[in-house]
């Protein structure tokens, strides 16, 4: 009796400490068994299909990335579309309503396994407003038919008319079932090498709801659907936490993005926002001298805009991506990356010194992004099926925004900031 009384009590003990593993909120900051949570992390959307069709370069990936400190990695979980869909990373995870491929989960298993290894966290991101990977405008084909209008690089591609298409996802509630569906299978999922529920895995941080979730439909269906979806979520996983995936205040006024009302559910743990300085055309690549430094300043007021509310709501708040090109926009690996050392080092900057102050809501940031040893077939090429997964996004030219493996003044940045964080936030 005393024998079984013993192993019962370190069964618990060992629940116990699994539970405080989870990435928790504690006055409005975060925390890991009761400790302060800050990070410098990266977007590394593409993990999971290297889990499937290329495990040792994920592996060297990820040991390159704990080397300079990151800890953090924003990942997708889901995608759909079929192998004809252009500009989607493909394979897809579902390539038609309720079909879903069992060997790309099994390469989201697999990266879970790898970071658990190296004690780094996943924030697991399951759509996206932009087709990329499928998406809502995927999941209105599904449903109405009909084609996709997709922005560009589509021949007579158009922004605003494809957002307007997207935003439509929130009202159509055939979708909403298959995207609900979808959620139920990737959170209640069981990883098959551990046997452990994904529901379980502190190596998960949080569930996000979309990546750039917009609505420029202008009403109350974007923060409606908000809500909702986070609330099914937290139906169906209480050990996580849930956010967005928001741009937050961006400078379109189309975007339909409120960074207040998006995250005021009790259900939204904490809250995201990305700063595009060269896509929002704050910074031009080829006029430095001009522009980069009223960039610099406007995405430093951009930071303390957000920053402030955070602190009004007593929320965390993650600046989950920016990023910039290399020098005079060349999309060449071999191309110089002095201007984009210099931003980076200037927003790493800000974290550091508002958790120094003490302004903990700023918690953490992702840059955009790692691609590491892939490679475009050739700069500034449009992803084919075959090529390497790398930073960018099949739908960008290849090569603009990535970091890799041999930027080395870049890797030394990341790894200094990280130093100086864990430093502070002691």
């Amino acid at each position: 009796m005393k024998k079984i009384l013993t192993l019962l009590l370190s069964f618990f003990a060992m629940q116990i400490h699994a539970q405080d593993d989870f990435v928790k909120v504690k006055n409005g900051q975060f925390v890991i068994n009761q400790k302060a949570y800050h990070y410098i992390g990266t977007n590394f959307w593409y993990g999971m299909n290297l889990g499937v069709f290329d495990q040792p370069r994920l592996i060297r990936e990820l040991d390159r990335l704990e080397k300079i400190g990151v800890k953090n990695l924003r990942v997708m979980a889901l995608s759909e579309g079929d192998k004809n869909t252009p500009w989607c990373m493909q394979p897809t995870v579902q390539s038609a309503p309720g079909e879903f491929n069992e060997e790309l989960l099994k390469g989201l298993d697999f990266l879970l396994v790898e970071m658990q290894k190296r004690e780094m966290k996943a924030v697991v991101c399951l759509n996206n407003f932009w087709p990329w990977s499928g998406g809502f405008s995927q999941y209105i084909k599904w449903t109405k038919g009909g084609s996709i209008p997709f922005p560009p690089p589509a021949e007579n591609g158009d922004w605003h008319t494809y957002g307007k298409y997207a935003s439509h996802f929130y009202e159509n509630t055939e979708a909403q079932q298959l995207f609900q569906n979808a959620i139920k299978k990737v959170v209640n999922r069981t990883n098959s090498i551990t046997q452990k529920a994904y529901k379980n895995d502190p190596t998960i941080m949080s569930w996000q709801l979309a990546n750039e979730p917009e609505n420029i439909l202008k009403g109350t269906q974007l923060v409606t659907w908000i809500n909702t979806t986070a609330k099914f979520i937290k139906s169906l996983d209480q050990n996580h936490m849930v956010t967005t995936g928001s741009e937050g205040y961006t400078p379109s006024s189309n975007s339909g993005t409120d960074f207040e009302k998006d995250h005021l559910s009790e259900d939204i743990d904490y809250m995201t926002f990305h700063i595009w300085v060269q896509n929002w055309g704050w910074f031009d690549p080829h006029n430095v001298e001009g522009t980069y430094d009223n960039a610099v300043a406007k995405a430093k007021q951009y930071i303390q805009q957000h920053i402030a509310i955070g602190n009004q709501l007593n929320k965390p708040i993650v600046l989950e991506e920016f990023g910039i090109s290399r020098d005079k926009d060349d999309h060449s690996d071999i191309s110089t990356v002095d201007v984009r050392n210099q931003y980076y080092a200037t927003i790493f900057n800000e974290l550091v010194t508002a958790v120094q102050k003490g302004d903990n809501t700023f918690v953490g940031c992702n840059f955009w992004a790692w691609g590491g040893e892939g490679r475009p077939s050739a700069p500034h090429s449009i992803w084919k099926t075959g090529d390497d997964l790398i930073g960018d996004p099949p739908h960008e030219y290849q090569g603009w925004y990535s970091v890799y493996q041999t930027d080395k003044a870049t890797l030394k940045i990341i790894k200094s900031f990280n130093k100086k964080l864990k430093k502070v936030a002691l």
